[in-house]
């Protein structure tokens, strides 16, 4: 088997971080829930019903399963609105490439649902035989492994000889848990210090940066 890369999507591959936030708070408002900016960010990444518990926790209400159901339905119509043109993170669309031409096993693996993330996928250009693996393939995701475990399956990759490539504190909690070494990248909004005491094993500032490093890894491009 050889080394396999795993790549969170919003933050990582695409700068559709900050349409999740807005989209959340305001689909969090529509229940009563005043959540600010900066507290949904550090949230952007983990599971959506996660998400939302921790902010009715914060701001001292509690959501019924059908209150989270109609703020999940409300942030899937607002991001639909706000990143209906999503942008590339920084040499995203040419690392893929350049992995496909090498013939370096890679995948895609992200907690939303692949409705959501159709127009990120297309920005990156991502072909009908990428492995793409969202969050309708368990009830756990993120900081759960679930979602990364599942993608190394598909790829046939020892967990072991996997690297995920992600943007959030969660993706690289959800790594450890699946046995994997995570890569942080600083374009989604963390620092590098928080990756890197997450337990991230290398940190980049893009896509960009990690290709003109991924030697480091062992991949030879």
């Amino acid at each position: 088997m050889s080394t396999a890369l795993i790549f969170d999507l919003d933050g990582t591959l695409v700068d559709s971080v900050y349409a999740h936030v807005l989209a959340w708070q305001q689909a969090l408002a529509g229940e009563g829930i005043e959540a600010a900016c900066a507290k949904v960010h550090r949230r952007i990444g983990m599971d959506g019903s996660l998400l939302m518990k921790e902010s009715a926790r914060d701001a001292g209400v509690k959501l019924t399963v059908k209150a989270m159901g109609r703020a999940e339905q409300h942030h899937a119509r607002m991001l639909r609105k706000l990143n209906r043109h999503p942008m590339p993170t920084s040499g995203a669309p040419s690392f893929l490439k350049a992995l496909r031409r090498a013939h370096v096993p890679w995948g895609i693996a992200t907690s939303g649902k692949l409705a959501e993330a159709a127009a990120s996928l297309k920005a990156i250009g991502v072909l009908r035989g990428d492995t793409v693996v969202d969050g309708s393939v368990s009830q756990r995701a993120k900081p759960e492994p679930d979602i990364f475990l599942e993608c190394a399956k598909r790829l046939h990759s020892d967990p072991s000889l996997c690297f995920v490539v992600g943007d959030a504190i969660w993706d690289v909690l959800a790594a450890r848990r699946a046995g994997m070494q995570a890569i942080g990248l600083t374009c989604g909004g963390y620092s590098e210090s928080e990756l890197y005491q997450a337990g991230a094993f290398r940190v980049f500032s893009d896509p960009q940066s990690l290709r003109l490093s991924v030697g480091q890894l062992g991949i030879d491009l």
